[in-house]
């Protein structure tokens, strides 16, 4: 909470499942408003923030399509008059840039139409997002970006085309860091290593047996591995980290 009864509120895309609903319950544990968007499984959405709201938390679901940066704008009134309705605040805090799709196409195979999909959602709506939203952000907010792994280490094969557009968004993490300092706002880049969601079809036990293997710590990741690290992240506690690259993956290929 901010002085008085204000509340801080976060914006979390793609957050009625997997990280994006482990970091909207983790915040909402924190006393953190949340506003969570999804593009489809709209009951997915409705459940998680009548979660959080039963739990006596504040949420709203709304819906956004990260690929259609003409609708951002459209977007970005929605979420000033749902602050005003919701919270009687005019600015949020937080921005987790969540919101993703997978695909798996070697180099070779990349169609011009996969590689405009997969850019258009995981870097070019989350780039023009982020700026459309910026300017509701309170001072001295924080926008986490949502990376891989795959940009440290190589791992299977047909992810080239994620992987490189991940390694986009940890450049623009540091430049975001750059350009808004005089407003105090941080960014900061959370990588994941594989996961255990049913993110791009889910996994096999076979897959999450030999990925436990490759892990330090010998198991899978869960998102609930990383929706509390990225609400430690956007807490107080963690008030000087900022323009980095914080992978959670287990210790996965080290």
């Amino acid at each position: 909470m901010r002085k008085g009864n204000i509340m801080k509120i976060a914006i979390i895309t793609g957050g009625n499942r997997g990280v994006g609903k482990s970091t909207a319950l983790n915040l909402a544990k924190r006393g953190t408003g949340v506003i969570l968007t999804y593009n489809s499984h709209a009951e997915e959405a409705d459940a998680v923030a009548s979660e959080i709201r039963g739990k006596g938390g504040k949420a709203v679901a709304l819906r956004l399509d990260v690929a259609k940066v003409k609708s951002f704008a459209d977007f970005t009134e929605e979420v000033s008059r749902t602050l005003d309705a919701e919270w009687g605040q005019k600015n949020f805090d937080y921005l987790v840039n969540n919101a993703g799709i997978a695909q798996r196409t070697l180099i070779k195979d990349v169609t011009e139409g996969q590689f405009d999909e997969l850019v258009q959602v995981h870097f070019k709506g989350t780039f023009f997002l982020t700026q459309k939203l910026i300017p509701l952000m309170a001072d001295g907010g924080h926008v986490i970006f949502i990376s891989s792994g795959l940009t440290r280490f190589t791992h299977g094969a047909g992810v080239a085309l994620y992987a490189a557009a991940k390694g986009a968004i940890e450049v623009l993490t540091r430049y975001v860091a750059q350009e808004f300092a005089e407003r105090k706002i941080r960014a900061n880049c959370v990588a994941p290593g594989a996961l255990d969601t049913d993110f791009g079809g889910g996994r096999t036990d076979e897959q999450r047996k030999g990925i436990g293997g490759q892990t330090l710590l010998g198991r899978i990741g869960q998102a609930e591995d990383i929706g509390p690290l990225i609400a430690a992240l956007l807490s107080d506690d963690c008030r000087w980290v900022n323009a980095q690259r914080i992978e959670a993956s287990g210790g996965m290929h080290v």
